[in-house]
């Protein structure tokens, strides 16, 4: 029997919100189990950060490639085969017997939520009536917000009251019901555009890839290594070959003409320092209440409930302040408090910080986050024209991500060379070194918000705009 379109949306709603929810709760769930996983599989510094990075470097770098995917082979096809990945690298996440095998087993999640998260959008946008499509997309989005807010706590709570391979079992029984489910009650659906830019992918990838291992084996190696200074000229090639190959290929996975428009280089350079400091700050405070003051994990993820959760509150009125106003202020006032938000944890923190001397700090940063996670996405889709609005769109989120993947890689390798897990004084002196670096490119970030075009501005110029081809 076929369904109704208000059932089949609501179906849609379901299964898609069910699996964003599952891939952005794993973005942040590992941070407060990193020092149970320490002790139990060993690794050091360098490998607990591929144990995070693994997973958003994949993410980030195959979010294009995903939607792509999705045009060439069936948008319901590919999702079924995302969630079905998910699922699989999450039990062999949870059997990992080795540091190594929990690290490729990450990789193989953010695989699979990058085939994941750009299709539950086009699927949502394609189920639900024009009329309330925008109350399922603030839905959407706000099934984001609250995985990645409730993280930290629900790895905390799975880790102490049961042990750290269970927030990976817990993904299993969901895809398990997922998987059915969608292939039952999607409907199928492809793109216009089914190229696949192959070349432009594995450069890419390639460069990234060599860029995060540089930074991540510097602080133990030395930055004038061979080692690390091969890795950082190949990025430099690497990444040069893409940018050449991207304007030569007829169909390109990231159209460069997008980058000569100054509005959406803003918004994206400034999303990129926001995923820089925050993710980068997360990996080290999720560890620093377990490391330094000696709380369990479970503690350790409530704990960073003022930060994490204020985007579910303020979000909302971020959305009302940006109408009134415009994005401009709004991500520079965002950008602004999280500086000044982590400025004020490096000036108060030490091993024996009272918690409740960093709540506001906390809070600050959290509010910060939340001016900026909705209105940055708008400030791009508003630089580019509507028929460019998916590719920006997944630039954009690979852009951020790579954020994260090198703000975790950065702060990780300063902590190191300042300190470590010997004492907690050593874990807090190597904390405090990192977080300047946070607040500097945070700052840069709230600059670049400042230079954001206003909205008649970026109409006149899509308007002299020659159209792409």
């Amino acid at each position: 029997m076929a369904l109704s379109q208000a059932s089949r949306a609501r179906w849609t709603l379901g299964i898609t919100g069910a699996a964003l929810f599952m891939t952005a709760l794993d973005s942040l769930v590992v941070g407060v189990a990193l020092q149970s996983i320490r002790l139990d599989l060993g690794g050091s510094i360098e490998a607990l950060e591929w144990t995070v990075n693994g997973y958003t470097l994949a993410f980030a770098v195959l979010l294009i490639t995903g939607a792509a995917l999705g045009d060439r082979f069936g948008r319901k096809r590919m999702f079924v085969a995302g969630v079905g990945l998910f699922t699989a690298a999450s039990a062999y996440a949870a059997l990992a017997p080795s540091i190594e095998a929990l690290i490729a087993a990450r990789a193989l999640q953010g695989l699979g939520a990058a085939i994941i998260t750009p299709l539950t959008l086009t699927l949502l946008s394609e189920a639900v009536p024009a009329e309330k499509r925008a109350a399922a997309l603030g839905i959407w989005g706000g099934i984001t917000g609250l995985g990645v807010a409730i993280g930290p706590f629900v790895g905390g709570a799975v880790v102490e009251g049961i042990a750290w391979n269970w927030i990976f079992w817990a993904n299993v029984p969901v895809g398990l019901v997922l998987v059915p489910l969608a292939a039952r009650y999607l409907t199928e659906s492809r793109g216009p555009d089914r190229g696949l830019d192959l070349r432009g992918l594995a450069l890419v990838s390639a460069g990234l890839l060599a860029l995060t291992f540089g930074l991540i084996r510097g602080a133990s190696l030395g930055w004038t290594s061979a080692t690390v200074l091969a890795s950082f000229g190949g990025a430099v090639v690497l990444v040069a070959a893409f940018v050449a190959w991207e304007l030569r290929t007829p169909a390109p996975m990231l159209p460069m003409r997008l980058f000569g428009s100054r509005a959406f280089n803003a918004a994206n350079g400034l999303s990129f320092a926001m995923f820089f400091g925050a993710f980068g700050v997360i990996f080290l405070i999720s560890q620093y209440f377990q490391a330094a003051q000696g709380v369990g994990p479970l503690e350790a993820g409530a704990r960073t409930l003022p930060w994490t959760a204020m985007p579910m509150f303020v979000a909302p009125i971020a959305g009302v302040l940006a109408t009134r106003l415009g994005t401009r202020p709004v991500m520079a006032a965002g950008l602004a408090l999280q500086a000044v938000g982590i400025a004020w944890m490096a000036a108060v923190l030490d091993p024996t910080t009272p918690y409740l001397q960093l709540v506001a700090p906390f809070a600050l940063t959290g509010i910060g986050m939340a001016l900026v996670f909705p209105t940055a996405p708008e400030a791009v889709l508003a630089a580019v024209r509507p028929s460019e609005a998916g590719k920006a769109s997944g630039a954009t989120n690979a852009i951020r991500e790579i954020g994260a993947v090198l703000g975790v890689a950065v702060l990780a390798s300063v902590f190191a060379a300042n300190g470590g897990y010997e004492t907690p004084k050593a874990f807090t002196d190597g904390l405090v070194s990192a977080l300047p670096i946070a607040v500097v490119v945070l700052a840069a970030g709230a600059a670049l918000a400042l230079l954001t075009p206003g909205r008649a501005a970026v109409a006149a110029s899509l308007e002299s705009a020659p159209a792409p081809a």
